[in-house]
């Protein structure tokens, strides 16, 4: 039985050696900048400070088919920078045969966090990154541009979600577009005033116990938009923020907690401070915004179930959404 065992394995270490090797790693750099606020892009793009960025692209590649272009996912990392979890993903994606990019927009800046600040990297600079990023990559000899995907995490799941958002999508770019969104646990306490949504598919999983970003406001957004937006919810009874690690749960006592916050957004996207109605326009300015609202402290780490499912889902949704496989999603907020 030993040696059946260990032939067993040698032979599943050459397998993965096998699929490892057919892959091909690309460092990848482009051109972005560093916009403070969503209004910055809206209404002032040309005018920001420039920033080389660069991520790491893995595709596929199939000795039979040399040219064969393949669908990719974007991944975006959340306040904490790129953790084990977030990779576990683009591994079970690549496996599935997709291309992945790793955008590195922390890193291209010097920083490795932005937890109990939220002011280094913003979500509108890797808005920006992402869509940069996809402009450089649909030209790619081995990427399929229809077939682009945004993943994110936290911040990135902010940054999947309202890259979605069509004021900011139009001042960034009119010559591509991303295929879907799947944002996990995102910042959903903004209330747009504009309601124009990206028509491509978006879904959020998020963990109803989340303290840091809670879950309401997305239902609450989900169900604003759902009349003219292809968006759904899924949520996770019992889970907190950063649900899909395998992590014990502990308390993060530099994290913000947004949960008493709901936060105007105007078409020109300012973000707006609850009472003075000021625009969250630089650092100083959210922090005095935040003071309205924000606490700190928040619950962060995984549950095993929900891992399994969100994993299970993400790969599902990815095959749906970019390879044309169908499988069937609830039309209205899934509590599982």
């Amino acid at each position: 039985m030993n040696i059946i065992t260990n032939r067993l394995s040698i032979v599943l270490l050459f397998m993965s050696l096998y699929i490892n090797a057919q892959n091909k790693k690309e460092i990848i750099y482009f051109e972005s900048a560093n916009p403070f606020s969503l209004s910055d892009i809206i209404t002032d793009l040309e005018s920001q400070e420039k920033q080389q960025v660069f991520g790491q692209l893995i595709t596929p590649f199939d000795s039979l088919n040399p040219d064969k272009k393949y669908p990719l996912i974007i991944g975006v990392a959340g306040s904490m920078g790129w953790r084990k979890h977030h990779l576990d993903y683009l591994k079970m994606y690549q496996e599935q045969g997709f291309a992945t990019f790793q955008l590195n927009s922390f890193k291209s800046r010097g920083i490795t966090s932005t937890v109990g600040s939220q002011d280094e990297v913003t979500i509108a600079a890797v808005i920006l990154d992402a869509y940069r990023a996809l402009e450089k990559l649909a030209k790619h000899p081995k990427i399929n541009k229809e077939k682009v995907a945004l993943t994110g995490w936290s911040l990135g799941g902010g940054v999947t979600l309202f890259a979605g958002w069509m004021p900011l999508k139009e001042a960034i770019t009119d010559q591509v577009s991303f295929a879907a969104h799947l944002a996990f646990y995102p910042p959903c306490f903004i209330n747009p005033e504009n309601l124009s949504f990206t028509k491509a598919p978006i879904h959020i999983l998020i963990g109803e116990a989340d303290n840091w970003t809670p879950a309401k406001p997305c239902e609450d957004l989900v169900e604003k938009l759902s009349d003219k937006t292809n968006i759904k919810i899924t949520t996770y009874p019992g889970a907190h923020h950063g649900f899909d690690s395998e992590e014990p749960v502990v308390w993060n006592e530099k994290g913000y907690s947004f949960k008493d916050c709901l936060f105007d957004l105007t078409a020109e996207g300012d973000v707006l401070m609850n009472y003075l109605r000021l625009p969250m326009s630089n650092s100083t300015l959210q922090k005095i915004g935040f003071l309205f609202c924000v606490d700190k402290g928040v619950h962060v780490g995984g549950n095993l179930d929900a891992r399994k499912k969100s994993l299970a889902f993400a790969k599902d949704f990815m095959n749906n959404k970019l390879s044309l496989i169908h499988i069937s999603e609830p039309t209205r907020p899934l509590y599982i």
